[in-house]
């Protein structure tokens, strides 16, 4: 199995930014993408970003693009999340996810998650 721990979330206003950091462990599988997901009070979740573990291809929703940047550090094993110019739209809990067959984009292709968290953009 495939453990993952979010961390980094916290209470910002419009303009500043946050770092958010994924560890991601387990002895059983390797991750082929590791991505980010946010789920806003009375939303559906929806896509951030996602990274493939072995190769660094990255992916971002049309609505992040140009502000937030998905990486990864293989030998921290962590995927980082830097946000930008954040915008109180991006209010939301922020989840990690691991997926062990594809780089998609589809939360439900996702088999493993983490705990979330918070991120809280003022006006």
């Amino acid at each position: 199995q495939v453990q993952l721990v979010e961390s980094g979330g916290g209470l910002v206003q419009a303009g500043d930014s946050l770092l958010l950091s994924c560890a991601v462990s387990g002895r059983t599988f390797s991750s082929a993408a590791v991505g980010w997901f946010r789920r806003a009070p009375g939303k559906e979740r929806e896509f951030v970003a996602r990274i493939t573990w072995s190769a660094g291809s990255t992916y971002y929703a049309d609505s992040v693009k140009g502000r937030f940047t998905i990486s990864r550090d293989n030998a921290k094993n962590t995927v980082y999340l830097q946000m930008n110019s954040l915008k109180p739209e991006d209010t939301a809990a922020y989840y990690c996810a691991a997926n062990n067959f594809f780089a998609g984009t589809k939360a439900r292709d996702y088999q493993y998650w983490g705990q979330g968290t918070q991120v809280t953009v003022s006006s």
